[in-house]
């Protein structure tokens, strides 16, 4: 399922967004040891999306990093609603690393469509500090740090409907701290785990899940007629619990579903719901192979 086509880059400002910014010589070295993706790989400008995992490789908090290229810091686009808390947590981990870890305030916007370096003749890209969103190809750009002029043609729900329509999760939205792991999450499919990446927090039941093809449901996009319920509200299929409903806006959500069902219908609170997995999505939705080590 694709993004709906617009003529012109939309661009919307992301309130629930924020920024903490890591600095200090070890900042590299400490984060990367710490969360999925791989810092130490990083040139200047370059952005990743990882996570902050248990050891039991469950989420946690999940951002994406960019490497500053004028400072030598570390900036994490994250959930504002998580920033205290993963700021706290980053801190327990700190020791004797010469790091100093900080909430900015600072903004984030979203830019996506057609010719996104502009809007309206304003060129964003060079007033920002931009980074391609890491996730998939087509999902656009994000701003930090944008100056209070810059335009914002669209909204926020426009931009989770431009979200939810590529089948991108939002942390803070879609996954369950403590319990949903980062498969299911579709960290593996979104270039949020680096696999040839040292050891970090989780990482053994990260790889074992991958490597044995242990995953047992995925977050997947579904679709209906009308507006969708509230998250958490269960998914049914013939009488049986089959998944939960996460984020949505309007008629698109996404559906934390178990894998390997049959085409049947999905029924949630009276809403039928038609799944519409993505290209690279949908060979990782086949029946995942039995195992009884496997996590729930």
């Amino acid at each position: 399922m694709s993004s709906p086509a617009h003529s012109t880059p939309q661009s919307a400002r992301l309130s629930d967004r924020t920024v903490i910014r890591i600095s200090g010589a070890d900042r590299v070295r400490f984060l990367q040891g710490l969360v999925t993706a791989d810092i130490a790989a990083l040139g200047p400008n370059d952005a990743a999306w990882g996570a902050c995992l248990t050891p039991q490789g469950r989420w946690q908090a999940d951002f994406f990093v960019l490497a500053h290229p004028e400072d030598d810091c570390l900036l994490l686009d994250c959930a504002a609603t998580q920033a205290e808390t993963l700021r706290t947590q980053l801190l327990r981990f700190r020791l004797r690393a010469d790091v100093t870890i900080d909430l900015t305030g600072l903004s984030v916007h979203a830019l996506w469509g057609a010719a996104t370096e502009t809007l309206a003749g304003e060129t964003l890209l060079e007033n920002a500090l931009s980074y391609r969103d890491p996730r998939l190809e087509n999902t656009g750009w994000r701003l930090i740090d944008a100056p209070p002029a810059t335009k914002a043609n669209a909204t926020e729900q426009d931009y989770a409907l431009h979200r939810l329509a590529l089948g991108l999760p939002d942390g803070a939205q879609d996954c369950e701290t403590g319990r949903t792991l980062a498969a299911e999450a579709n960290m593996d499919l979104l270039n949020g785990i680096a696999w040839s990446k040292g050891c970090y927090m989780g990482q053994e039941i990260t790889a074992r899940m991958h490597y044995r093809a242990l995953v047992k449901r995925r977050l997947v996009p579904v679709a209906a007629t009308t507006p969708l319920p509230a998250p958490g509200t269960p998914i049914e299929q013939n009488g049986v619990e089959v998944g939960t409903l996460r984020s949505s806006q309007d008629h698109l959500g996404l559906a934390m579903l178990k894998t390997g069902l049959p085409a049947a219908p999905l029924l949630c609170a009276g809403h039928t719901l038609t799944p519409r997995p993505p290209a690279w999505l949908a060979e990782a939705l086949q029946p995942p192979v039995s195992s009884n080590s496997t996590p729930d």
